[in-house]
């Protein structure tokens, strides 16, 4: 890697790995929580997440590459967390969807942080098309991770404060 092509390209394929399992991790989350405001939220963004790959293949696009993932062990240990957690929090709870909450939200973490990356470089670069799709996912992402915040504090805090 010497140009910052190959350094945003490598960012791009690392963030495309991430959202595809992302894809797989958020109707087994989703079946985990207890709360169905969590259910809610988590379906939601399973289907936000279907388009945020698809901008991805459109930013590959436009950067005549094909669409391909990189392995990412950053993703590979946050599922690997929220898994651990539902095996040893088996049985529906408010502590558990707790738990989902965090999990989810360091997950939305990292992608905005990979997103903003990807913005500010493709800002940089005057490649305009794709800062417009890597800013329509990292607002989208944002709004996840407020969703994820609202969901917690109305409720699910409380109820696994109470447990």
């Amino acid at each position: 890697m010497k140009t910052m092509d190959d350094l945003f390209l490598m960012t791009l394929k690392d963030i495309y790995y991430a959202e595809r399992q992302i894809l797989k991790a958020l109707p087994k989350m989703a079946r985990a929580a207890q709360s169905e405001e969590l259910k809610a939220a988590f379906k939601e963004h399973k289907d936000q997440t279907e388009g945020q790959v698809e901008r991805l293949q459109e930013v590959f696009q436009h950067l005549g590459k094909r669409a391909a993932g990189q392995t990412c062990e950053a993703i590979q240990g946050l599922i690997q967390e929220c898994e651990e957690l539902l095996e040893e929090a088996p049985e529906p709870s408010a502590v558990r969807d707790a738990g989902l909450v965090a999990s989810g939200q360091a997950i939305e973490h990292y992608e905005m942080a990979r997103y903003g990356t990807l913005l500010a470089w493709a800002e940089a670069q005057k490649k305009p098309e794709i800062a417009s799709l890597l800013k329509q996912t990292l607002e989208e992402e944002k709004a996840a991770d407020k969703k994820l915040t609202q969901v917690a504090v109305k409720s699910i805090h409380k109820q696994a404060l109470a447990a």
